[in-house]
């Protein structure tokens, strides 16, 4: 059975722009794939765990070939385990709002978690890095408030895409669709706007 996982960066229930276009893309996804198993995961749910000290040293352990001791241990514990309901999916959906130009911090402690060598990358010193979590898809939904492509530098800037794109292809997803909204705030008809981003996002999920 394939699995789809909704990742919802979005802390805004029922006013978010970007849990909106994935309710329309999850909507047509389900009713073309009745028989696929969709779960969501909420990063503001309280399950993350942080990536403190403990965590920071677990990796660094790992990293040099020793077995994680003590709260490193427990750390590293967390992180697999965290990673595991990550990997256990075939496609993922990104709900993504932008914050400050670049994505929410809870889905940076996403990243930060869940990219450890071994699970979401490979190194060699010769080489670099190698991405592990491949033979999967992606789709990606932006929205912004004010932020958008074209707009004076006063509006702000994009380092929300390059950077989470960036990731998702590090960690060896290459397959990613994108869906836009975005700016949608203090702009021209802006229901116009929305409108066209809810059918890509109908479009994107029948071609997902």
């Amino acid at each position: 059975m394939t699995r789809l996982l909704h990742i919802a960066a979005s802390p805004r229930g029922d006013e978010s722009e970007s849990l909106a276009l994935a309710s329309t893309f999850l909507e047509v996804y389900r009713e073309l794939h009745p028989e696929d198993e969709v779960a969501e995961w909420d990063l503001w749910d309280g399950t993350l765990p942080e990536f403190g000290p403990a965590a920071a040293a677990a990796k660094m352990d790992v990293f040099a070939g020793r077995t994680p001791t003590g709260p490193g241990a427990a750390a590293w514990q967390a992180a697999r385990a965290t990673f595991d309901r990550f990997a256990a999916a075939d496609k993922y959906l990104f709900s993504v709002p932008m914050w400050n130009a670049s994505v929410p911090y809870i889905l940076k402690q996403f990243i930060d978690v869940v990219s450890q060598p071994g699970t979401v990358f490979g190194f060699d010193p010769d080489q670099g890095y190698s991405g592990l979590v491949t033979g999967r898809k992606a789709a990606v939904l932006y929205t912004s408030a004010v932020y958008g492509e074209g707009r004076a530098p006063s509006f702000g800037a994009d380092f929300q895409s390059p950077f989470f794109d960036g990731w998702l292809r590090w960690a060896g997803i290459t397959d990613l669709t994108t869906v836009e909204l975005r700016p949608n705030l203090a702009v021209a008809d802006p229901e116009a706007r929305r409108a066209r981003a809810h059918t890509e996002a109908i479009e994107a999920a029948k071609n997902f």
